[in-house]
């Protein structure tokens, strides 16, 4: 059970013990159940934020939510990760500080393309919706090539962001793939494609910790990482569409 979700990796299940009683074990019912909660609890600070943008007129307001976000959820990630057993605290907490941030970088990208954000969001959960139809009706099956194939291309992917923000420190812009040319555009419907089959992966990864009999505190965390790859969909779909508006 192999995934790129860097919370829902090969060794997720492999050292928790099988619960026996169906009533302290993990359901995908469950898991859906905690994802929507965690999206509630993504979306009201991120409503908050982008109120206060807009309403002060000045995006310097906003920063320090925004780092609070970005960094605070960094951290808390890491934390979830390591100590799955505390997933029931930090992955609503994960949900929202990602609302902090996801609200700032919202707004931004809303002042300089109106309604992007509310285009991005509809592809998104579009996409999540088509995809979990795919996945559940058989078209796609998650093989072992398949995986690796997906695992791969996230791996390069995360190569060439860390490149970028290397080279950022140093005043060097990495040139095309992050521009709003058609090398830029094809990049990131890439990116776009890959984050999408991740979700697959999820889905087919959280199935399968069902059916182990995975504890109960694991819906949790992998509604964690269902918001983690969900976030880095919205994300890179935002991204695509403001190249393609920048090029009017």
């Amino acid at each position: 059970m192999r995934t790129a979700n860097p919370a829902l990796n090969a060794k997720t299940f492999t050292a928790l013990p099988r619960i026996a009683d169906p009533a302290g074990a993990m359901t995908i019912q469950g898991t859906v159940n905690k994802t929507l909660l965690m999206l509630a609890l993504l979306l009201i600070p991120a409503a908050w934020v982008w109120r206060q943008f807009f309403t002060s007129g000045n995006p310097q307001a906003i920063m320090p939510w925004l780092y609070i976000g970005i960094f605070g959820g960094l951290i808390v990630a890491f934390i979830t990760i390591f100590k799955k057993q505390w997933s029931p605290v930090t992955a609503p907490l994960y949900s929202v500080l990602e609302g902090l941030a996801i609200g700032g970088i919202s707004a931004f990208f809303e002042a300089q393309f109106p309604g992007i954000v509310i285009q991005a969001v509809a592809l998104t959960f579009g996409t999540l919706l088509c995809l979990l139809l795919v996945y559940k009706s058989g078209i796609i099956k998650v093989t072992a090539n398949f995986r690796l194939g997906v695992v791969a291309a996230t791996g390069g992917i995360a190569i060439i962001y860390v490149i970028t923000i290397v080279l950022g420190l140093f005043g060097i812009r990495m040139p095309y793939i992050h521009d709003s040319g058609l090398i830029g555009i094809g990049f990131s419907l890439f990116v776009v494609t890959i984050a999408a089959l991740n979700l697959v992966l999820d889905f087919d990864f959280i199935e399968n910790g069902a059916a182990s009999g995975a504890p109960k505190f694991m819906e949790w965390y992998a509604a964690f990482g269902l918001m983690v790859t969900l976030i880095w969909l919205y994300l890179e779909i935002l991204r695509l569409l403001a190249k393609i508006r920048s090029r009017r």
